[in-house]
């Protein structure tokens, strides 16, 4: 999964910069759609960003973004810009819907006393216990079906939004859903 990114998200559009730097230069904040990446983006001469608005980064010419300027650190980010965030990891966990599903189908363990599905907020060892045993019998096929079939289990979409937030903060030793 070490793909560039095509496309991101713009969380938010600073016309002058940060307001503590010396530099007055317009810039975005913005997170890449494949691999969930923060990065600072300058937009091209003249080119006004909105926030939610995608913007392609690939290779060659892009429209709006003149550059990368690099990877956005978490504590740098706006605060309009967290709202946003937020938002967009929910809508991607909805639209990853499967591939999020399967990553309960096939959690390992870590080591002897940890288990990748203990990672999760609010997923704690009966958690993770009741979810082995019931993929046993058979696979997930949606977040859906995993909360109907696990008892008392915390929300699988709430927790995976909060874990990719404390991924992308980086707090988080083991990473389980960002590079």
């Amino acid at each position: 999964m070490t793909d560039k990114e095509e496309k991101a998200i713009i969380l938010d559009y600073l016309p002058y910069g940060y307001p503590l730097e010396k530099k007055m230069m317009p810039l975005a904040q913005a997170i890449g759609m494949q691999n969930l990446t923060l990065l600072e983006l300058i937009p091209r001469r003249g080119v006004k960003l909105e926030p939610r608005e995608e913007v392609y980064i690939g290779e060659g010419k892009r429209d709006k973004i003149y550059f990368i300027m690099g990877k956005l650190p978490f504590n740098k980010i706006t605060e309009s810009a967290k709202e946003i965030l937020k938002e967009r990891l929910e809508r991607q966990v909805l639209e990853n819907e499967k591939k999020f599903t399967e990553f309960f189908n096939n959690a390992q363990p870590i080591n002897t006393r940890l288990h990748q599905l203990e990672l999760l907020p609010g997923f704690g060892a009966k958690h993770t216990e009741a979810i082995l045993v019931e993929r046993e019998k058979k696979p997930f096929e949606s977040l859906e079906d995993l909360k109907k079939r696990v008892k008392n289990l915390p929300d699988p979409k709430i927790a995976i939004v909060k874990r990719i937030t404390e991924e992308l903060e980086g707090k988080e030793r083991h990473l389980l859903f960002i590079n």
